[in-house]
């Protein structure tokens, strides 16, 4: 599966638009504050990093149900909410079928 944030692959020729495919992921365990602010950033990181993976999956998956082999125009959304220790990434793109 090719992943772009581009509109085009280079080498390659769109033949089918197949429609617009999401991943979303969110968090399922609450982020503390620590007093420690060094340790809490990096844990966010983290968390950050295994929910957009997650939510990379969960779009490949939607894709591949429409027999694409390739999203272009990706986008990426992070929305943290604080209050609650929520973490959401959601990712959008178009499913292709290219040669």
């Amino acid at each position: 599966m090719i992943l772009t944030t581009t509109d085009s692959i280079e080498g390659f020729t769109i033949k089918d638009y197949l429609g617009i495919v999401t991943g979303v992921s969110v968090n399922s365990k609450k982020t503390s504050l620590s007093f420690n602010m060094e340790k809490y950033y990096s844990s966010l990181e983290t968390s950050i990093n295994e929910i957009k993976e997650e939510a990379f999956q969960n779009l490949k998956q939607n894709a591949i149900v429409l027999k694409a082999n390739a999203i272009v125009g990706i986008g990426v959304d992070v929305e943290t909410y604080p209050n609650t220790g929520l973490i959401m990434v959601s990712i959008t793109g178009t499913a292709v079928k290219v040669s």
